[in-house]
């Protein structure tokens, strides 16, 4: 439980074998006086869906949503650290192989196209990397 990255949320909807928590992401620097001028201190809402079958939680109830933090680090390599190593690799190869830099851009962008439809592919086993649990507040 130590090394579990965790978040208050509140039951959206509940189903057969799903509960659904609506979870408000703050920025970090949400406690700064100075937030309200800042375009960084956005709130947003994510929904997040965790599979339960114990049937204990209600709508609209507050509950704590937890994950552990090897698969918060698992998810910032596969959405932001392969695809800056592909972007720059694409580019630089791109560059160099054709002399063009706007070719290098392009290639760049290019192999993003199969990266993103690839992890929806997997969607499935990298759901199972990620397993949410529930706990009442």
């Amino acid at each position: 439980m130590k090394n579990d990255i965790r978040h208050q949320g509140i039951v959206e909807k509940v189903e057969k074998h799903k509960v659904f928590i609506r979870v408000e992401q703050q920025a970090a620097c949400s406690a700064c006086h100075a937030r309200s001028a800042c375009a960084a201190s956005e709130k947003k809402d994510r929904i997040i869906e965790v599979d339960d079958d114990s049937g204990r939680y209600a709508v609209n109830e507050r509950v704590l949503v937890s994950v552990q933090s090897a698969a918060g680090f698992l998810a910032v390599i596969l959405a932001f650290v392969i695809p800056l190593a592909l972007v720059v690799a694409a580019l630089t190869a791109g560059a160099v192989r054709s002399g063009s830099e706007a070719v290098g851009g392009l290639a760049g962008l290019a192999i993003l196209i199969p990266y993103y439809p690839l992890l929806y592919v997997f969607r499935g086993r990298l759901k199972k990397k990620f397993i949410f649990s529930l706990s009442k507040v």
